[in-house]
């Protein structure tokens, strides 16, 4: 693992937050969309699949789980984050980068065949910048997934550093403008992931420590219905909060 610059903000945010991002019931609506949309070709023996922004490492393992033949690596700016992924995949490559800040790291240009970028570009100033740091580490023809969140943004949003949300156009126009050609932008979740926000808009900025280390009870007695629920959410519709995309590096 590569090291980068010291203490983050995003180390505190994994320290905070890792163990409800796992429990997260948005999780597994999420996976479907990135599953479906990476294509076949992500389990290739050739495909190499690059998660940009990878946190403290919960889709790189369901990537290897589900792709065991392809080669994996991750960018983040958490030292906290890449130590806890190292843990659990000390196989894959992972590099603590500036992600927010665009930057491609240099032993990982054009190596990616697949690349994920799951919630993170509203965590940004400069989305386009980081579009093209992806694009960077993608092959020519290379495919790209992005999820982010779509509708109101709540204060407990606004207390994990989210400085905006997302609409189909919005995600589509932002993929075209870093050079990526667009094949689709879609807005999933309802209603159930439509409802889980809700109630995350709801309880407000409180739940920033209702979630802090490991989850409370009522945290986890709300989450664990939504994540039993969650399959019935529509993968497109005029209403999904949970926006998603895929594009390609032209060739």
């Amino acid at each position: 693992m590569s090291a980068g610059a010291g203490e983050s903000r995003w180390d505190d945010h994994w320290r905070r937050y890792a163990a409800a991002t796992r429990a997260n019931p948005g999780q597994a609506l999420r996976r479907r969309a990135i599953f479906r949309l990476l294509g076949a070709g992500a389990a290739a023996p050739e495909a190499r699949i690059l998660d940009f922004g990878c946190g403290s490492g919960d889709l790189l393992a369901a990537l290897a789980a589900r792709y065991p033949l392809a080669g994996l690596a991750g960018v983040d700016g958490s030292a906290e984050g890449l130590a806890t992924t190292a843990r659990g995949l000390p196989e894959a490559t992972l590099v603590q980068a500036d992600f927010a800040a665009g930057v491609a790291p240099g032993e990982l240009r054009g190596w990616a065949s697949h690349a994920v970028c799951s919630e993170v570009l509203e965590h940004v100033d400069d989305p386009v910048a980081v579009l093209n740091a992806v694009a960077a580490c993608l092959k020519p023809g290379g495919r790209l997934v992005v999820t982010v969140p779509g509708g109101p943004i709540s204060a407990f949003d606004r207390a994990i550093g989210h400085r905006g949300h997302y609409s189909r156009d919005r995600l589509a126009a932002e993929m075209a403008r870093a050079g990526f050609a667009v094949e689709t932008a879609a807005a999933a979740g309802f209603p159930v992931f439509n409802l889980y926000r809700t109630l995350v808009l709801l309880r407000g900025r409180r739940l920033a420590d209702d979630i802090a280390g490991a989850p409370g009870v009522l945290a986890r007695a709300v989450m664990a219905p939504l994540r039993w629920l969650m399959p019935l959410s529509l993968d497109d519709s005029p209403w999904g909060w949970q926006i998603v995309g895929a594009a390609r590096k032209p060739e």
